[in-house]
């Protein structure tokens, strides 16, 4: 093999790494564009060094990673003081599991993952953990990177960062998602379709966990609830309240990585993803209703 051919396979082996790099973005974002430029941050550093410095490097995988998280991790710092900023709840995107339409294949998204345990839940308890808690804690827990080589990233030493992962493991079990199966799901979030078609709001009642919380992020783009809407009647009454308002939209639905969801239509265009947290397998209710009407997190659905 050539001394070119060596050059080939390592540009291979570094290409090849995107699919990575974008699902570790994403869990660090929660959004489809920043994970996008923090991976091209990432190559960008990698061949802006020179081709010696690149062949000293011998686990390019290892080394894209901790870059990626360091980039990550000034986002997150300066996404801190947007969050602030920000009108109305914030939801990070959904990530649909099947292209909505096949202009879709090339689609971020499609790099993203197509791994289902990347929930609205999981990343909204991802979001309300420090920066250096989150990076610490996916670097390590999900992508088994050492605290040695975190400790780089974050700029504290490795029993610190060792500390931070612990206290977010804290948090996600604390504040975590329920585990309930997809099939269970579905079953929930299609009672609960049924229950809103009847315009019943006793029967909408029924299938809502008492203190279920509806959040809907319009970033202050679009008309949406400025404040999430808690417990069963007030959420039944919102969402029968839309409904009534707005006869004509049309509700598909559609597998997201939250399980089942709904897309909503109006005049052939999306102008909103449904997505749903359902209560243990038990009480099968619905404990969360989150609505994405934001138009900047809803390009990657055609």
């Amino acid at each position: 093999m050539t001394e070119q051919d060596d050059e080939l396979t390592v540009d291979d082996e570094v290409i090849g790494e995107r699919r990575h790099l974008m699902s570790l973005s994403f869990r660090m974002l929660g959004i489809v564009a920043e994970a996008e430029d923090a991976v091209q941050e990432t190559y960008a550093r990698w061949y802006r060094m020179s081709q010696p410095e690149r062949d000293a490097i011998e686990s390019p995988r290892g080394w894209l990673t901790r870059v990626a998280g360091r980039v990550c991790l000034d986002v997150l710092d300066s996404a801190r003081v947007r969050r602030e900023a920000y009108v109305g709840p914030w939801l990070p995107e959904s990530v649909p599991l099947h292209e909505v339409t096949p202009a879709n294949v090339l689609d971020p998204l499609d790099r993203v993952t197509l791994d289902d345990t990347i929930s609205t839940a999981l990343l909204l308890v991802l979001e309300s953990m420090t920066p250096a808690e989150r990076v610490s804690f996916v670097l390590h827990d999900v992508f088994a990177v050492s605290f040695d080589d975190i400790a780089e990233i974050v700029g504290r030493s490795a029993a610190a960062c060792r500390q931070l992962a612990t206290s977010a493991r804290r948090r996600m079990q604390s504040e975590g998602t329920r585990e309930v199966s997809r099939e269970h799901h579905d079953e929930v979030v299609r009672a609960f379709a049924a229950a809103s078609q009847t315009g019943d709001i006793a029967a909408l009642i029924a299938v809502l966990d008492p203190n279920v919380v509806l959040s809907s992020d319009g970033g202050g783009v679009v008309s949406a609830a400025r404040r999430p809407v808690v417990g069963a009647e007030n959420v039944a009454r919102f969402l029968l309240g839309i409904l009534a308002k707005r006869p004509d939209v049309e509700i598909v639905p559609q597998e997201t990585n939250d399980g089942l969801g709904f897309l909503m239509w109006d005049e052939g265009c999306i102008f909103g993803v449904v997505n749903f947290g359902v209560t243990s397998e038990a009480e099968s209710t619905v404990s969360d209703i989150w609505m994405l009407m934001n138009p900047n997190k809803l390009l990657n659905w055609g």
